[in-house]
């Protein structure tokens, strides 16, 4: 079988974004990471396969209709009649910069189950991309480890993005050494300059890459903003300068750096050399800009044309 395809799993969110700064009135987006991510990858023509539980609700509709918009495909889903999605509240300061207010989950313990995990789109895809959002929650950390049991057994690559939520653990060493116990078994992984100085416990992004490298994770990508990123395997250390854009709403640039990094690995396949590495995080580096241009972490993603 070709495989084709990325499966992205984790739990949708629904951004509700103040439109001024009294704070009352709220636009709503599709949100989280693993969302971004999966809807990033199908605009850049690549299927995109999302697992998680959803509700029956109206909230559940609208993330149903915004994924059915977005050509991801959810037939593997599950669905439940008290599910609720998780709200992320953010408002506007007096100078109309945004800040997180509020995350509200009213159903914690529904999720989907190891039990629930089907094993076809496994067969299918190329790619199995995860993130640390809900590994924190007993259910789901089973289920993502019973996913990369499938992944691998299916010779998928296995992309892991820390992206760390530190107020969602019940302490910081709970979460390094959870979020570690992943890094094991990962062909890509994607951390910020602070989570990798906290997950390595250093002081700089070069003791974190020396103490990280001995991991033996064949790529590790270290973004640091407009300041750019490090790209690292075995062998090489490559660093890429950002780009200078007006930033307008940062919310999601880390994920378009990462739906673009796996649009390459899918396309052309794990680099071959230090220059195809350097390719792959400027065009990373590209999306990632891009995206901050408009508000929400979705609105300036570029869609392939062709």
């Amino acid at each position: 079988m070709n495989k084709q395809g990325i499966i992205s799993l984790g739990e949708p969110f629904v951004d509700y974004i103040a439109t001024d700064s009294s704070n009352q009135n709220f636009q709503q987006w599709l949100g989280g990471a693993t969302v971004n991510v999966a809807v990033g990858m199908r605009r850049l023509g690549i299927p995109s396969y999302y697992l998680c539980k959803l509700g029956t609700d109206e909230i559940s509709e609208f993330v149903k209709h915004e994924f059915g918009r977005e050509n991801v495909n959810i037939e593997y889903c599950v669905h439940s009649s008290v599910k609720k999605i998780c709200g992320v509240y953010v408002h506007l300061n007096e100078q109309g910069e945004r800040y997180f207010h509020s995350y509200i989950n009213l159903t914690p313990s529904e999720v989907l189950t190891a039990e629930e995990l089907k094993k076809e789109p496994f067969m299918r895809a190329k790619i199995f991309y995860f993130g640390s959002g809900t590994l924190f929650q007993e259910t789901a950390n089973m289920t993502t480890q019973m996913a990369l049991k499938y992944a691998m057994e299916a010779n998928a690559i296995v992309a892991f993005d820390t992206n760390l939520r530190l107020k969602r653990w019940e302490s910081e060493e709970q979460c390094r050494k959870t979020v570690c116990s992943f890094l094991k078994n990962v062909d890509i992984v994607k951390l910020a300059d602070d989570e990798l100085l906290f997950l390595t416990q250093t002081n700089s992004v070069e003791e974190g890459l020396k103490k990280i490298s001995t991991l033996n994770i064949p790529y590790v990508f270290v973004t640091m903003g407009n300041k750019g990123a490090w790209a690292v395997t075995n062998s090489e250390q490559i660093y890429v300068p950002g780009l200078e854009v007006k930033a307008i709403d940062t919310t999601g640039a880390g994920d378009a750096f990462m739906a673009a990094l796996l649009y390459c690995f899918h396309e052309k396949g794990k680099p071959s050399d230090p220059s195809k590495l350097k390719e792959y995080t400027e065009y990373a580096n590209h999306i990632g800009a891009a995206a901050v241009t408009k508000v929400g972490a979705l609105t300036a993603f570029p869609k392939k044309t062709h």
